[in-house]
């Protein structure tokens, strides 16, 4: 007698609309199921019964969830960040945990210099006085009240150096920029100037967050740190919303403590109507939707990069392993 063939794995995407790209079926005998988007814990415990690998971008699996999910062997996160898991509870019931790796080196450090750029340059004051009429009503072929600055020879400061980081410091160069970093680790590169987090709140024209979300890092800038910086300088986070304390950054817009802030994340998305920084109007403040790492090739490149963590597992030998 022969012995019976394994079951083949039940895999259950839970917010396949985050994810704007092809995702190939995976190379393996397996039953998919997918859901736009899935909201509040008894929906997702009710959807994953009977799943042994679980997709998710961004809704949450807490170990209240977990306990109810005893066939759970995997969770493949479609993105980088894995704060929405329990990772000790996910290592105490051997759920292999997998996330995305250096697919977006390319469209987050372009995102960052772009809010860098766009708020040095004044794009969006300058717009608006084009759109209120200034220009037309001018006496002179161009409109001057709002002071512009160049990249070319400020200084760059990065809170956190992987690899985003880098090409941040990258491209920073390329405009002419002196870049500094403060990082949790020692640097090995010889050309990195490394200070302290106080000479960089200190010193930096710009300064950009690339740091993970931890109970560490949580309002790593709060109102004392902004206080810290120079009243030119600016704010730039594509990293994670909880990284700043929002209440006190909105008072530092307002009240001038520092020249600009350019964000692509909140403390909590889609943001409630009454966070202090979703309704800002003012012109050195830019909010993007947290799409600093959606171009069309970065997402691609996170769905092949996905399924092929989905693969490894079955086959014995999981990449990407955070847990």
């Amino acid at each position: 007698m022969t012995a019976a063939s394994p079951s083949p794995h039940r895999i259950v995407f839970l917010d396949r609309d985050s994810l704007i790209a092809t995702v190939r079926p995976p190379a393996f005998a397996h039953r998919w199921q997918e859901y736009p988007h899935t909201r509040g814990s008894e929906e997702t415990v009710s959807r994953l019964q009977g799943a042994t690998i679980a997709i998710t971008n961004k809704v949450p699996l807490r170990a209240a969830e977990l306990d109810q999910l005893p066939d759970l062997q995997m969770i493949a996160v479609a993105a980088t960040g894995t704060d929405i898991l329990d990772l000790a509870a996910c290592r105490a019931r051997g759920i292999v945990v997998a996330n995305i790796r250096d697919y977006a080196r390319a469209t987050v450090p372009e995102h960052t210099l772009a809010l860098m750029l766009a708020l040095r340059r004044q794009l969006i004051a300058y717009r608006a006085d084009v759109e209120a009429g200034l220009w037309q009503a001018s006496d002179r072929f161009c409109l001057f009240g709002h002071p512009i600055r160049d990249l070319a020879g400020s200084r760059l400061g990065l809170l956190g150096y992987g690899a985003l980081g880098k090409s941040v410091a990258h491209l920073g160069r390329a405009f002419g920029m002196q870049v500094i970093v403060h990082n949790r680790s020692p640097i090995a590169e010889e050309d990195v100037q490394e200070v302290g987090f106080d000479d960089l709140l200190a010193t930096s024209d710009v300064l950009s967050l690339h740091l993970p979300l931890t109970d560490k890092t949580r309002h790593i800038i709060g109102e004392k740190e902004l206080a810290r910086m120079q009243p030119t300088s600016l704010l730039i986070n594509t990293a994670r919303g909880g990284l700043v304390d929002e209440a006190a950054l909105a008072r530092a817009l307002t009240d001038g403590v520092i020249a600009g802030a350019g964000f692509d994340v909140l403390s909590k998305e889609p943001p409630p109507p009454d966070n202090p920084l979703l309704n800002l109007r003012l012109p050195n403040f830019i909010l993007t939707p947290h799409t600093a790492w959606a171009s069309g090739e970065a997402m691609q490149k996170l769905a092949d990069i996905l399924i092929g963590n989905v693969e490894a597992f079955e086959r014995g030998a999981p990449t990407n392993v955070v847990a």
